[in-house]
């Protein structure tokens, strides 16, 4: 059994929606006053500091401007923080404590196999964090995933046997393995004491939709064709 959770932070939004905008402005406004507390900056001492003016400074924390990439990345400079410290959703405080003993394990029906998610599992994440514990001799089936999905896994204690399709790959301790999760694949712990593994998945970004007309088709009949698609 897998712990994925699959959330939208604001899905009565629409993506360009006015009032996903206004989410984005407000989002970017509070990280950057908390950022700049958390320094002890004025905005004074931001605007020497960034480059960026006092007055520019205060409408972003005030949710009355959304800046550029190219304001977000001299602020962050400053702050000495990435530019995705902007974006923090779960981290009010620029980081989350996920204590073992609060967290939540998924465990399988025969109790032979549990996954525990180690990242904020209650927002849409681009990867996940899982720490799984196989019993001696069992093996579980993955969940396949969508296309282009890939999984990085290192063993922490024991070994495992990961096979995609027909191939098997034995992992001792410390062994790590990616593979593409959108094949048949199993894990199956060959050993008779518990083995334990960090997996890492990747979720498949979205590719481009490359239109390439048919042999002798205009330009006008390939943009037909795309619309009617």
């Amino acid at each position: 059994m897998d712990a994925t959770v699959d959330t939208d932070t604001d899905t009565n939004a629409a993506p360009h929606s006015p009032e996903a905008f206004d989410a984005l402005e407000q989002l970017v406004g509070v990280n950057l006053a908390r950022l700049r507390a958390e320094r002890q900056l004025s905005l004074d001492a931001l605007a020497r500091a960034s480059g960026v003016s006092r007055a520019m400074l205060a409408q972003i924390e005030s949710a009355r401007s959304v800046p550029s990439i190219k304001v977000l990345c001299k602020v962050a400079a400053a702050l000495k923080v990435s530019v995705a410290a902007f974006l923090r959703r779960h981290a009010t405080n620029g980081f989350e404590h996920l204590p073992a003993e609060r967290s939540t394990r998924v465990v399988s029906a025969n109790g032979r196999y549990s996954a525990r998610p180690l990242y904020p599992n209650d927002e849409s994440a681009v990867a996940e964090f899982h720490e799984l514990r196989i019993a001696p001799l069992h093996t579980e089936a993955g969940v396949r995933r969508a296309p282009g999905t890939t999984v990085n896994l290192v063993v922490s204690d024991g070994t495992l046997e990961v096979s995609v399709h027909d191939r098997r790959q034995l992992l001792a301790t410390g062994d790590a393995i990616v593979f593409d999760a959108d094949q048949p694949h199993s894990l199956r712990n060959p050993g008779d004491t518990e083995a334990r593994a960090f997996r890492v998945t990747l979720r498949a970004e979205t590719p481009p939709r490359w239109d390439v007309p048919a042999a002798g088709a205009t330009r006008e009949e390939a943009v037909r064709d795309r619309a009617l698609d």
